[in-house]
């Protein structure tokens, strides 16, 4: 597994460690890869969650979402049909939601099918509060196991999904950081 440090290129914390070992347990097979990654967000954690909880909308934060439709329900189970930008190798993709945990602010989805090459792909995204510069902060954990595909190597794999990981967490941070300042900027006029 391989463990992508604080954003400032230092090594992963002891915490943020205890959080992969307590919750991102992937069942790792030999024609797998497998990694995690953290972000650290100036926002706090009911902000950036509101967006991650929301299976049904991930285009508010994932860049190359262009949309979505879930039939049915927002529960465990509910699949959604996603719907890919152009410039990736994937016009849509099938994804089941399959944990959904609102006090421990953890959300876990699988691939179930789609126009794509992440075969048996699942991942996991927790979100744990912590302090950023002296203001509410949030540190968000994502793992995920897939298959390699023919023709690629597992480094080769781990570093396309990483990079796909790191672009939707930049945008998480970015947008979510600004819904903060917002909200600061708000509360101070309403005084």
């Amino acid at each position: 597994m391989v463990i992508t440090g604080k954003d400032d290129g230092t090594d992963s914390s002891s915490s943020e460690n205890d959080y992969i070992k307590k919750h991102h347990k992937h069942e790792v097979k030999d024609n797998q890869c497998t990694s995690s990654l953290v972000k650290h967000i100036k926002a706090p954690v009911h902000l950036v969650w509101s967006l991650v909880r929301r299976f049904d909308q991930p285009q508010k934060y994932k860049p190359f979402v262009s949309g979505c439709n879930v039939q049915g329900d927002l529960e465990i189970g509910s699949v959604r049909e996603v719907n890919v930008r152009s410039g990736l190798p994937a016009t849509t993709s099938m994804e089941r939601l399959e944990l959904l945990n609102e006090e421990e602010h953890i959300l876990g989805m699988r691939i179930v099918g789609g126009d794509h090459r992440l075969k048996n792909y699942s991942s996991i995204i927790t979100l744990h509060p912590e302090v950023l510069d002296g203001r509410p902060g949030t540190l968000v954990i994502e793992s995920f196991v897939v298959d390699v595909p023919d023709g690629n190597t597992k480094d080769e794999t781990c570093y396309f999904v990483e990079a796909l990981i790191k672009c939707n967490l930049k945008s998480l941070a970015d947008v979510s950081e600004r819904l903060a300042v917002q909200d600061r900027t708000e509360s101070i006029v309403r005084v």
